[in-house]
């Protein structure tokens, strides 16, 4: 999948180490776009790239496997239709 990644410091969690967060090269050149970084702990941090100093929320790996195999096998295409 193509992505962008940057280094931001902290996130809206105090004590937050540094992330990566990813999106996808693909996304809207105004901001609207999904952000996501993996934490240290493994866990999958996701935000809103028009507000990055915003709430993140946060998911396990594997539920955002879940969410990727979803979207990939149309489980959410009536929603854009």
């Amino acid at each position: 999948m193509a992505h962008e990644e940057r280094e931001v410091g902290g996130a809206s969690e105090a004590g937050q180490p540094s992330l990566i967060w990813r999106k996808s090269r693909r996304s809207n050149p105004n901001g609207a776009c999904v952000e996501m970084a993996r934490r240290p702990d493994g866990r999958i941090a996701v935000r809103d790239s028009k507000d990055p100093s915003g709430p993140v929320l946060t998911y396990a790996a594997a539920e955002i496997a879940e969410l990727v195999d979803a979207i990939k096998s149309g489980e959410f295409d009536d929603l854009i239709a």
